[in-house]
């Protein structure tokens, strides 16, 4: 199964409720929330309190996207509002395996990002703990960037890995996801696929939804 997180950081938060259950109608699996604390990234975002509140807006699991230093703290906490998956950046985290067994202990399925300069070497060891890997297709901090088109080699080489070992862990994607990049991508070997603008800046959610299932599907067809 092939995921669709539009990603709220790029919804109108004057009816971000309304915004989130209108994605949901519109075909939506989950909804992925960009949590930045203004160190780890250039930007500062929102808390717990805003995963609560989207967990009271839809019935879709909440992906909560931790690009923020020392995660352990705050993790509890995202929990308790929410969070049914987590993903911490390997570059934030001091002891990532401990990390990741916290994320899971607490309920939630773990995942882990890396940045677009950061190699795969980083997960080596803790991939099969991971429910799901997260690949930074654009430098994190800001939506509506351009696709870095070298991530597709990151993830082709992350699919052999994980078909090598015999995991179901997934392989998302952020960054750059459009009408124009989504098929590349999916045939590239994403699953989960967090977007932004391109969805939240259209006219209407349910088509551009179905415009991207039908991308997926048609490359599927197309490699079958």
């Amino acid at each position: 199964m092939k995921f669709i997180a539009p990603s709220i950081l790029s919804a109108d938060f004057s009816r971000l409720g309304e915004e989130i259950s209108a994605v949901e109608n519109a075909g939506a699996d989950w909804i992925h929330i960009d949590v930045m604390d203004g160190r780890f990234v250039p930007n500062l975002t929102y808390g717990p309190i805003i995963v609560q509140a989207a967990k009271a807006s839809c019935r879709l699991d909440l992906d909560v996207h931790l690009m923020i230093e020392k995660p352990d703290g705050l993790i509890p906490d995202f929990v308790t509002a929410g969070a049914d998956l987590i993903s911490v950046h390997a570059e934030a985290c001091t002891h990532l395996n401990r990390t990741i067994h916290l994320i899971r202990d607490l309920g939630a399925r773990p995942g882990v990002a890396l940045n677009p300069a950061t190699p795969l070497s980083a997960i080596e060891w803790v991939l099969e703990d991971l429910d799901f890997v997260l690949i930074m297709s654009v430098n994190p901090g800001f939506g509506g960037q351009a696709f870095i088109e070298n991530s597709l080699d990151k993830i082709r080489a992350l699919k052999q890995i994980i078909t090598q070992r015999g995991l179901s862990t997934l392989i998302q994607i952020d960054g750059g996801v459009n009408g124009k990049t989504i098929a590349t991508i999916a045939d590239a070997g994403v699953d989960s696929f967090v977007a932004g603008s391109a969805i939240f800046g259209s006219a209407d959610y349910r088509a551009t939804i179905a415009d991207f299932r039908d991308k997926i599907k048609g490359n599927a067809k197309a490699r079958d």
